[in-house]
């Protein structure tokens, strides 16, 4: 069921689903009806949903309720672009919001940007400009855009295809831009970044990177390993831990020659289906050895809907090679893979 769901979810491709339920007398033969997703927005239509005159302050029902912590973030963050085709196994994004990624332009993002700094409350910083993935702004694949996502493979794993035109040269000329508007003292980018995509960047990606370091980190960039077990990261979907030890030497590489103090924050999951207390050691290892601190941001594996990863979870089965694999269920052993790297 989940193949012929993800087989047709993207809406270049997708076909009309049903399936028959029940045998009532009284009401005959029931199905249920799955449309295909709707067309992808074009740049030009996302800019404009954008360019909505929207508040951004807490509804005034809710108000009354006190303080909303979250909003000190987002009420001066800009979205760039929607869809992810990182297609990680545990995530949802790329069902939800699409495996296109659809681009706002850049006047549209400048526009936004220049509204907020007439805001009230506004002190100069804009805390993140980004989407899903952040440095997958105006990245996307003819090929895709006209014909569909893939049946047959995907854009970045289990290494980046070739035909992706992988450029971040228009982020790093809206970054650019950005810092020149009147008002701006500091643009960070808070959304998390493929570090496989800036190193597979020969053109580009050293240039995105140093305009990254130089002038866009609060202090501390986001990117998410998850684990550093190949089987593990074969089965989450995500890019093999050598990108990681590459990409650490070269952020802090960037760092000393500009004499910066700034830092990474990791991202893992424990419990992840395939994932043992014999991984989980391996990863304490690793970090011990090659990353050299004490991860704080570690969760738990949560099945979340639509995703591979929850079809692992619930089958305890591959869903790519049908083989079984081992899933951690008990609650006692979950909190102690966490606990291990903590």
């Amino acid at each position: 069921m989940s193949e012929i769901f993800y087989a047709n979810n993207d809406p270049v491709t997708a076909k009309g689903l049903f399936q028959k339920h029940g045998d009532n007398p009284k009401f005959g033969n029931r199905y249920l009806i799955q449309n295909p997703p709707q067309s992808h927005l074009t740049s030009q239509e996302l800019d404009g949903i954008y360019e909505l005159p929207y508040e951004r302050q807490l509804h005034p029902y809710y108000k009354e309720m006190g303080k909303v912590t979250a909003l000190d973030t987002i009420t001066f963050s800009v979205t760039t672009h929607r869809g992810c085709f990182g297609e990680c196994h545990f995530c949802s994004i790329g069902v939800h919001q699409g495996r296109t990624v659809i681009s706002r332009s850049e006047k549209s993002v400048m526009k936004e940007v220049e509204g907020l700094t007439k805001l009230p409350g506004f002190t100069g910083f804009i805390a993140d400009v980004g989407g899903p993935t952040a440095n997958m702004y105006g990245i996307e694949c003819e090929k895709k855009l006209k014909s569909g996502a893939c049946a047959d493979k995907r854009c970045l794993f289990p290494k980046i295809c070739k035909t992706l035109p992988l450029a971040h040269r228009r982020q790093t000329e809206l970054l650019k831009k950005l810092r020149t508007i009147p008002g701006v003292k500091k643009i960070f980018v808070g959304s998390g970044i493929r570090y496989d995509m800036v190193l597979e960047d020969e053109k580009y990606g050293r240039e995105y990177l140093n305009e990254l370091v130089e002038h866009h980190v609060s202090g501390q960039i986001k990117i998410a390993p998850e684990h550093t077990e190949e089987s593990v990261l074969l089965w989450m979907g995500k890019p093999s831990s050598s990108y990681l030890q590459r990409f650490v030497k070269e952020f802090n590489e960037i760092n000393n020659r500009l004499k910066k103090n700034q830092f990474m924050t990791y991202y893992f999951i424990a419990a992840h289906p395939g994932c043992t207390t014999k991984e989980m050691l391996r990863l304490k290892d690793f970090i011990r050895r090659e990353l050299k601190m004490r991860p704080e941001q570690i969760q738990i594996f949560t099945p979340t809907p639509s995703t591979w990863s929850t079809v692992m979870y619930w089958t305890g089965i591959d869903p790519f090679t049908k083989k079984p694999i081992f899933v951690e269920k008990n609650l006692a052993q979950k909190e102690r893979q966490k606990e291990i790297i903590k």
